[in-house]
C-alpha cells in the first residue's frame, strides 16, 4: 500500500480556507473567502504541495461559500495548475451558482492550453464527486 502524502498545512488566523486529506489520497479544500491573503497563502501552499508529486491525485475545491470569485483567484489557480507536476492531478471545483461557474469557466478556458491539470467546474457536489471518482487513467 502507498503511504499518504502529508498535507503540510496548518490553519492560520485570517486565512479563508481549510484542507483535509480525502480517502482516495487527494485533498479537499474548503474556501470561505478569497481575500488577497487567502489567495497568496493558498498559492504558496499549492505550489509547495506540488513538490515531489509522484502519483495521480484527485482534489476537490469547495467554493460554494464564496459569492464571487475574483479574476485574481482564477489567475492564481491557472498559474499553479500550469506547473508540469499538475499533469498528475484531477481537480473538481464546486461553486454556488451557474453564473459564478460560467465566469470561472470563461477565464479558465481562455488559458486551457497552458494548464496541466484536468479541471472541471461544477455547481453540484455529487456530480463533482462522480467525475472525481472515475478511474485516474481517464484524466480528461
Amino acid at each position: 500500500m502507498t503511504e499518504t502524502k502529508p498535507l503540510y498545512w496548518k490553519p492560520e488566523p485570517g486565512i479563508g480556507y481549510s484542507v483535509q486529506r480525502r480517502p482516495d489520497g487527494g485533498m479537499t479544500i474548503i474556501v470561505t473567502d478569497l481575500s488577497d491573503a487567502t489567495i497568496q497563502h493558498w498559492h504558496d501552499f499549492a505550489l509547495e504541495h506540488l513538490l515531489g508529486m509522484d502519483r495521480l491525485t484527485r482534489n476537490m475545491y469547495d467554493l460554494r461559500q464564496v459569492k464571487e470569485i475574483p479574476d485574481k483567484a482564477v489567475h492564481a489557480a491557472i498559474e499553479v495548475n500550469s506547473d508540469p507536476a499538475a499533469r498528475n492531478i484531477r481537480v473538481a471545483v464546486v461553486v454556488n451558482s451557474e453564473k459564478v461557474a460560467n465566469g470561472v469557466r470563461e477565464l479558465y478556458y481562455q488559458s486551457l492550453p497552458e494548464t496541466s491539470a484536468a479541471i472541471k467546474i461544477f455547481t453540484d457536489m455529487d456530480a463533482a464527486e462522480t467525475w472525481l471518482s472515475r478511474p485516474l487513467d481517464q484524466m480528461v
